[in-house]
Order: C-alpha cells, then sequence, then structure tokens
C-alpha cells in the first residue's frame, strides 16, 4: 500500500487512472469539486474506487467544513455554516451551540455517507489569534482553547453519529499564522509556553480518528522546518505532547509553503513520522514518483488506518429515513443558530 491519498482528474476514472491506482494501491482518496457533479455520479465515482480494491471500508475523504471550504454545494447538496456562526451562539449560551454544531455534523455526515465518502476533512481545531492571516478567519470555532475543543467534539460526534470519520486539523496549530499557507512559509515566533494555547484543543481531542498537520514553521520547536517534516514536531509535539496517536496525514503536500519537488516533501514527511501524504492534483507524473519511490506503509499505519475507519458506513438501509432525519437535524440547528440572531 502507498502511503499517500490521492486526487482524482475528474467525475470518473480514466482508464489510467484505473490501472495506476490498481497497481499503486493508495491508502485513499480525496475528492474535490471537480469530482462532483451530482449525487449519483458522486455515488458511481465512489463505488468504482471502493470496487477497483475490493475494500468497503476506504479512505475516501473530502474538504466540507461549511462556509467556503465546502466541496459539495447547492443545489444537489446542502448549505453549512462556517464555524463562526458556532462561535457566535457559544459566546450566548454554550449548550445550544454545542448541540448546533453536533447536530449540524450529523445531517452533513449522513449526506457524506450517501455519496459513499468516509472521511470529513473536519473540524479545524486552531485557534483564532488577533492579526493573524484570514486563511483560517471564520473558520475558527474560536479565540479560547476550551471552546474550540467543545465544539470540535461535538462536531466530531456529529460527525460519528452520521457514520463518517472526523479529521482534526491543523495539528500544532495554525491560528498564529501571518500568510496563506497555500502560497507561502508561516514562521510563528511565539514561544513555547505561548503555543500551550493552541495545542490544548488538540490534547483535548487526541483521541481523533485523523488528523492533519499544518504547514508553518514553529520557532520554537524547530528553526529549520515545517511541522510536516519535522520529526521533533510531529515526534515530541503532536504524538508526545499533544498525545495523537490516531492517523497523521499530512496538509496538501503540493502547497507553497514546502519546497522541494512534490516527492520530497513526500519523502521527508514519511521520514519525519507522518502516515499518510495528501497530494490532492491529481498529477500522474507526481503520483506514480511516489508510489515507486516511498516505502509501503508500515503494520502501524495500517491499523490506524483500519482503526480510523471502523466506525464508518455508507448509507443508511433507509434512505428515505435518512432524508427525514437530515431534514430535522437541520431545523434543529436552524432554530439554534437564530438564537444568536442569525439562522444558517
Amino acid at each position: 500500500m502507498t502511503p499517500a491519498i490521492f486526487g482524482l482528474s475528474g467525475t470518473a476514472l480514466t482508464t489510467e487512472e484505473r490501472a495506476f491506482f490498481r497497481e499503486a494501491d493508495p491508502a485513499g482518496y480525496i475528492l474535490f469539486g471537480r469530482n462532483c457533479e451530482t449525487p449519483q455520479q458522486l455515488r458511481a465515482l465512489t463505488d468504482s474506487l471502493r470496487d477497483l480494491h475490493g475494500r468497503e471500508r476506504l479512505f475516501i475523504c473530502i474538504d466540507q467544513e461549511g462556509g467556503r471550504v465546502a466541496r459539495l454545494r447547492p443545489p444537489h447538496w446542502g448549505d453549512y455554516p462556517t464555524g463562526e456562526a458556532f462561535d457566535r451562539l457559544y459566546r450566548l449560551a454554550p449548550a445550544s451551540a454545542i448541540e448546533a454544531a453536533r447536530v449540524n455534523a450529523e445531517a452533513m455526515a449522513l449526506e457524506l455517507s450517501a455519496m459513499g465518502i468516509t472521511v470529513d476533512c473536519h473540524p479545524p481545531l486552531d485557534v483564532r489569534q488577533e492579526g493573524a492571516h484570514d486563511v483560517i478567519g471564520d473558520r475558527a470555532l474560536g479565540d479560547t482553547p476550551m471552546q474550540v475543543a467543545a465544539l470540535g467534539r461535538a462536531i466530531l460526534d456529529g460527525l460519528a453519529r452520521g457514520g463518517v470519520a472526523g479529521c482534526i486539523k491543523h495539528m500544532p496549530g495554525h491560528g498564529r499564522s501571518s500568510t496563506d499557507t497555500h502560497k507561502e512559509l508561516p514562521t510563528v515566533t511565539a514561544s513555547a509556553e505561548e503555543l500551550e494555547t493552541d495545542l490544548a484543543p488538540f490534547a483535548a481531542l487526541s483521541h481523533a480518528p485523523v488528523g492533519m498537520t499544518g504547514h508553518l514553521l514553529f520557532a520554537a520547536w524547530d528553526g529549520e522546518n515545517p511541522a510536516t517534516l519535522s520529526p521533533k514536531v510531529i515526534g515530541d509535539v503532536i504524538r508526545g505532547r499533544i498525545g495523537f496517536d490516531g492517523l497523521l496525514l499530512t496538509d496538501d503536500i503540493d502547497m507553497e509553503a514546502l519546497s522541494g519537488s512534490v516527492f520530497e516533501r513526500a519523502e521527508r514527511a514519511i521520514a519525519a513520522g507522518c502516515d499518510l501524504v495528501l497530494n490532492c492534483w491529481a498529477r500522474m507524473n507526481d503520483m506514480a514518483a511516489m508510489a515507486n519511490g516511498l516505502p509501503p506503509a508500515g503494520p502501524r499505519t495500517r491499523e490506524r488506518l483500519a482503526r480510523a475507519l471502523e466506525g464508518t458506513a455508507l448509507e443508511s438501509t433507509a434512505p428515505v429515513d435518512d432524508a427525514e432525519r437530515r431534514r430535522a437535524l437541520i431545523a434543529k440547528r436552524d432554530a439554534l443558530l437564530s438564537q444568536a440572531g442569525k439562522a444558517a
């Protein structure tokens, strides 16, 4: 098994992709808007991936947070609020915000599982910091660790109730980023003591099945390597201080925050201690280089992958009941969010 999550080029597998993926046997796949046209087409695509590998529980993930980070959008799929909506409500009524976040995530998961998607790259546990770049911005669940952890826990619970595994991100914390990591590498100069704030939500939810690194350089821990490529950050901070023992993915390895060829980045990430490399852009040359050059996924990574997928389910045997359940969840969410003066 290639220790990578690969992207797909379009709405159906090409002949070349089918042959390559069968041979490379990646750990899983990630979907983007380019892959999602209609519910029928998307379910056929995910079914074709499962058939290709003969694995009913296959890691198929998507970024579906709500707001500006949503690959599935109306009119075929639901419209979900940003983290900021739950943040606003939490400031007025914490218990209501927690329940709103849970039912929203459960409704989202029902939609994802019906599409054959098993993992949502959600929730972000990045604690918002004043003056930081808006790459996180309204995606953040708050500016205090306790609030972020409480809402994040509710989201993980809601996703699990809908048969989808959640992925906490971006470890060890993206809330202080001064730049967009899609474009350049930010350096975080906060002290190790100050960074305890950033670590706290991740430590509180270290039991999450899947986690994702962030491409930031933390001067207090490693002045030379961004977190994704740092054995010290992954070993001492993510696995050690945070205590995360789930499946650890990189953020997209193509981001311009990292330097070197895509394969060199992937090789360094695996050597640093990441379980899987996330490669989103479906470029055959990059994927082939990883399949040919990376060491096969080891037993510990395979065990973490299996554990991450244990609670996932494709869809209910009663899709009509699921539709009714989802409508009820969304109605409850909107009623709760209206307490903050703005329905989703």
